[in-house]
């Protein structure tokens, strides 16, 4: 069956200089609603691209230094991937950068702006990673944050943690 479309105001109104009745108010309101809920899926398109094609470019500043940056720190990974994702048992799993150098890998995860649910997130999918990627089960494994600004001295949990904090 096919769906009907509502007649628009100017449908019912027709001509200005008749009275308006409820029907034809309300048939105004109904076209005005349908138009703020057009506008309003737009705009969360909108928003949803520009979240992503943000999250990509903070990710790609932190990759393009991420091998210098580790091996400062001592670990001296040579390769990086970026958007390593992966499905184990059921349960999927994406880790934003995984840096390597035979024996020691980095996992990376990046975010704008970091809060202390993030963390608690990231160290629980840290403590699962050997499971999900068997291919690092006898690689010393490391976490690490990177971020633009944070919330709550997120930064500071993620050291307590024994993470390494990239500001980036």
């Amino acid at each position: 069956m096919k769906e009907q479309t509502p007649p628009t105001a100017e449908d019912i109104l027709g001509r200005y200089d008749r009275p308006l009745t409820f029907e034809k108010v309300w048939a105004m309101f109904q076209e005005t609603d349908k138009k703020f809920q057009d506008t309003d899926k737009s705009l969360r398109r909108l928003e949803d691209l520009f979240t992503s094609q943000w999250g990509r470019l903070i990710e790609s500043l932190v990759e393009g230094d991420l091998v210098g940056l580790l091996n400062r720190f001592g670990i001296p990974v040579n390769t990086v991937s970026e958007r390593t994702k992966g499905s184990y048992q059921g349960n999927s799993f994406e880790f934003d950068l995984v840096a390597r150098n035979g024996e020691e890998v980095v996992i990376v995860e990046v975010k704008t702006t970091l809060r202390p649910d993030d963390v608690k997130h990231f160290t629980g999918k840290l403590e699962q990673a050997k499971t999900w990627m068997p291919g690092i089960r006898h690689n010393t494994l490391y976490g690490a944050i990177a971020y633009l600004k944070q919330d709550a001295n997120a930064a500071d949990m993620a050291m307590n943690k024994g993470l390494l904090v990239i500001r980036a």
